[in-house]
């Protein structure tokens, strides 16, 4: 079998020519489109799924993890957040309704002006030099070119900025092993008055059978084995956090399908668990499960700024801050069982105030006209299993498309761009350092 085929040459139609071009409809990409098109960029937003918001709405994902104060996530928050059981104790802002979530994100994205494609494939770049001019497309339109003066990449991986060139880790610098993979899923039936709801791998219940985490461990196959298990607005119906499957890259399509394979073969043994050992699930069955499962860490690519683990202990304030208010732990699942790894820590971290999230860490290396947007910023292993959640990703897309429209309004490219006149369009909206 030969190895390889030459493509033979082709006129590529030019789909459009935008000033902003987002790609990736993830919560980073979404808040990036919105933002520059709000900021008054002619903005185009790319995404490969039927429906924008990635893990939070298509990956099912339970709530909001983490936190940030002030900015773009929290009107999000109040846009999406579901009242149909408000002042009762399931509810709570942050947990995600997915399907109230797509709708409201699809209506924030038409308000703002956002030309929106969807079932469509960024495949390619487009470069002169180390000038990043437009990207490849793929749908059922065939294969198209659109142009742009500034790219985002929020598409989690970085599938943009790797073909560009930017410099990058992946993984663990020790190693280069990456964080398990995930598909969520919902059961339905269950005694939520009489149910136990663990919400992080170091809490757990004592049951007449034992310890539920230990219990866990022993009854579920490996490598799944943790138990964590999150309310939902809707009545009897829980969120499930419990499949595993490691050693997988999600940059390589094979790795992703046996990620699929692998988790949703643990569905039903995780149902049965539940049924027998945990109390109010004896009754639950399987309702749904994600369509797109969930790629914790992949590439780190290399900025301006890189953000270490410790200027999150220290609550670092950069110069060139560009989200504030940032906070989580160091949410580390194990590289080679269930649960926390050793390097993670959750109850025990120590930094109780928030950080910031440097505009450097956004400007790759290299590469001109591109910023980095959600999980790919420039950050070390442990540093991103911190910012790597959805909400601080929510503001760091933000202020990359205020940077991005700020770079289209007085002709720069991000590496030229005044940090300043971000923070000064921040602090209008709002967002402060205290």
């Amino acid at each position: 079998m030969e190895k390889f085929y030459t493509e033979p040459e082709r006129k590529l139609p030019v789909a459009g020519k935008t000033e902003v071009l987002v790609a990736g409809g993830g919560p980073a990409g979404f808040a990036a489109a919105v933002s520059a098109a709000r900021a008054g960029a002619r903005t185009m937003l790319i995404e490969q799924q039927g429906d924008v918001g990635g893990v939070a709405t298509t990956g099912l994902m339970s709530h909001w993890t983490g936190n940030t104060e002030g900015g773009f996530y929290e009107e999000l928050l109040e846009r999406s957040r579901d009242d149909q059981k408000k002042g009762t104790k399931e509810f709570s802002r942050q947990i995600i309704n997915p399907e109230k979530l797509k709708t409201v994100m699809l209506e924030m994205l038409e308000e703002a002006g956002v030309d929106l494609m969807l079932y469509t494939t960024a495949s390619d770049v487009i470069m002169q030099g180390t000038e990043l001019k437009g990207i490849i497309i793929e749908s059922k339109s065939g294969r198209e070119a659109v142009l742009a003066d500034i790219i985002i990449d929020a598409s989690g991986d970085g599938d943009i900025a790797y073909k560009a060139g930017v410099p990058y880790k992946k993984g663990r610098e020790t190693d280069g092993k990456m964080q398990p993979m995930t598909l969520m899923f919902k059961v339905g039936g269950v005694d939520t008055d009489q149910a136990v709801f663990p919400g992080s791998f170091e809490e757990t219940f004592q049951l007449e059978q034992g310890d539920l985490q230990t219990l866990g461990k022993e009854n579920i196959k490996f490598p799944a084995g943790h138990v964590l298990l999150y309310r939902t607005t809707l009545p009897g119906i829980v969120t499930c956090n419990m499949t595993n499957c490691l050693e997988v890259d999600g940059t390589n399509n094979r790795d992703l399908t046996k990620a699929t394979l692998v988790c949703r073969k643990q569905i039903m043994e995780i149902i049965t668990f539940l049924q027998k050992f945990v109390p109010g699930f004896q009754n639950c069955y399987l309702i749904s499960s994600g369509s797109y499962i969930g790629v914790r860490e992949t590439r780190h690519f290399i900025g301006e700024k890189t953000i270490t683990e410790q200027d999150i202990v220290e609550a670092k304030v950069y110069d060139d801050w560009v989200v504030s208010k940032a906070h989580f732990n160091f949410d580390v699942h194990n590289m080679s069982s269930s649960g926390l790894d050793k390097t993670g820590v959750q109850a025990k971290f120590p930094q109780v105030r928030g950080y910031t999230i440097p505009y450097g860490s956004m400007i790759p290396k290299h590469i001109d006209n591109l910023l980095l947007a959600g999980r790919n910023i420039s950050g070390t292993h442990l540093a991103h299993s911190n910012y790597r959640v959805m909400p601080i990703c929510t503001n760091i897309g933000q202020a990359a498309g205020i940077a991005a429209a700020l770079c289209c309004k007085y002709g720069k490219t991000p590496r030229t761009l005044d940090y300043r006149l971000i923070q000064n369009e921040l602090t209008a909206a709002g967002i402060t350092l205290n």
